[in-house]
């Protein structure tokens, strides 16, 4: 990828375009970490609805194992989500152009962590399935509040229940038949095409992930992660050199 392409990426100055194709990148990634992480652990852990939902159950079913299972993913997920926003604002606050690529530089790492150690602890599946599970909703948190920052809200790339909601909506407006209502009335029902094609890209993008890292998982095992800790770190690399380059002159 070329340079300037990826300080626009992940650097600080933002635009709707450089938003756009990072929440695919990070769509993707997030798929297939999904997808990956339940051919490893039985457990998708991308998105809390599932695991609060498994809270309530254990703890209705008496099964305290599993509620506290869901309560460390619940926790793990914040914490991550928490972690980028500190790293945000320190990076925002010392002016670098790194503010989001530190964060993304981070998930990397433990994606990287995930796929190495993986196959070496994946033996002792009781330790290592609950550290996994917190480790990969740690990191999905992470990643979730970089892109929530960055599109103020409007993209979402690790779970895909609201974006398959706004689609809905989307395709609701543009079927309505705006009956006895002139086009240049403030009441005429249209679509909003822009954000239309923006879902559709991001849950294609999640699917595509999903399936790549499925068959990744498969025919890799966790070696699989590594490509995906590598697109990251590629991702993330002009800024911080940037940055780096930027202090060693001082």
């Amino acid at each position: 990828m070329p340079i300037f392409y990826l300080r626009r990426l992940t650097g600080k100055d933002r635009n709707v375009t450089s938003n756009l194709h990072l929440g695919m990148w990070l769509a993707f990634i997030a798929g297939a970490m999904n997808a990956g992480a339940y051919l490893a652990v039985r457990q998708y852990t991308s998105h809390m609805t599932g695991i609060v939902s498994s809270m309530a159950d254990g703890m209705a079913l008496g099964n305290f194992k599993l509620a506290l299972a869901g309560l460390g993913a619940l926790v793990s997920f914040m914490i991550g989500a928490a972690i980028s926003e500190m790293l945000i604002m320190w990076g925002r606050n010392h002016n670098l152009q790194s503010e989001y690529a530190l964060c993304l530089t981070l998930e990397a790492i433990l994606l990287l962590a995930f796929g190495v150690l993986g196959e070496y602890f994946h033996d002792i599946m009781g330790l290592f399935v609950s550290c996994t599970v917190m480790l990969l909703c740690f990191t999905m948190g992470l990643q979730n509040a970089i892109i929530t920052r960055i599109s103020n809200a409007l993209i979402r790339t690790t779970h895909m229940t609201g974006i398959v909601t706004d689609i809905g909506i989307e395709l609701g407006r543009m079927c309505y038949w705006n009956r006895k209502v002139d086009k240049e009335d403030k009441a005429y029902v249209r679509a909003n095409r822009d954000r239309l094609n923006l879902f559709a890209i991001l849950l294609a993008m999640f699917f595509i992930g999903g399936l790549t890292g499925a068959q990744g998982f498969k025919h890799m095992g966790f070696w699989a992660t590594v490509p995906l800790a590598l697109i990251l770190m590629i991702l993330a690399i002009v800024p911080v050199v940037d940055d780096v380059t930027t202090h060693l002159k001082h």
